[in-house]
């Protein structure tokens, strides 16, 4: 493992042992320790736009790779939709609430890894990677990570990605952890892994939190909160109605990416 790995591992690591065992752990995986009300939002808003995108197969007939799968969420909702479901994640303690939370469920395991150095040695006819490749600060190794995942895509596969990827390029909401680079870099970036962009959805184009955030920890707390509650509240109703129409506006977009023998 090296240095960039290991800093990465010890900050999931703290993240999921501070929250991962709380309630679904989305203060682990979704915004680290924000709100629950803010979380069940954010998580509210992935369904809404990812579900329409994972495919339901006849049970055990299709394999699937959930990256960066965190307390299991995503693996358990495609272990429901009949695939063999292999979560990677790089901290110990999600790994360990994934098996718990899927533990009924059949069809889910799990490994250490990290996208970066993705070397399974297997391919997969599906890969999904929600709010991964945002945590990965170096830009030729979100590009290296990406050219990785493609490596791992069975001829016809699909790669569904979920990430910040606004239309336009901005800066004012990155952090020690977290990049937004714009949509047109993830284009290019899977372009030249020898992917296609199929199509892509909106999650949220409301901008309300985007104004809030970067000033949040700035403020007293009672009035963060406040404040964060009246713009998850006008966000909500208004991303639901809204994101399938104002794409371009979207802050977070899922990506769907093929080989171009899937044409």
């Amino acid at each position: 493992m090296n240095a960039r790995e290991a800093s990465a591992q010890s900050y999931w690591e703290g993240r999921a042992r501070q929250f991962a065992a709380r309630g679904r752990g989305l203060a682990a995986v979704c915004s680290y320790g924000m709100p629950a009300f803010y979380n069940y939002s954010i998580e509210s808003a992935q369904r809404r736009a990812l579900l329409p995108w994972l495919p339901q197969v006849a049970t055990g007939s299709g394999t699937a790779l959930d990256v960066g799968c965190g307390v299991g969420r995503w693996s358990l909702e495609l272990a429901r939709r009949g695939h063999e479901v292999l979560g990677l994640d790089l901290s110990p303690s999600m790994l360990e609430q994934a098996w718990l939370r899927t533990a009924n469920r059949s069809g889910c395991s799990f490994e250490l890894g990290d996208v970066t150095t993705l070397n399974l040695g297997r391919k997969f006819q599906l890969i999904l990677c929600v709010t991964v490749l945002q945590h990965v600060l170096n830009p030729i190794e979100a590009r290296q990570a990406i050219v990785r995942l493609k490596d791992h895509l069975a001829p016809g596969g699909t790669l569904i990605l979920l990430e910040a990827a606004p239309t336009h390029s901005t800066a004012r909401c990155d952090t020690a952890v977290f990049r937004a680079r714009n949509f047109q870099w993830y284009q290019e970036a899977l372009q030249a892994a020898g992917l296609c962009v199929a199509a892509r959805a909106g999650v949220d184009p409301m901008p309300f939190k985007l104004w809030l955030l970067p000033y949040y920890r700035r403020l007293p707390v009672p009035i963060a909160t406040l404040a964060l509650a009246v713009a998850t509240a006008l966000a909500w109703p208004l991303d639901w109605l809204l994101r399938r129409w104002l794409v371009e506006r979207s802050w977070h977009k899922v990506i769907i990416a093929r080989h171009p023998q899937a044409h």
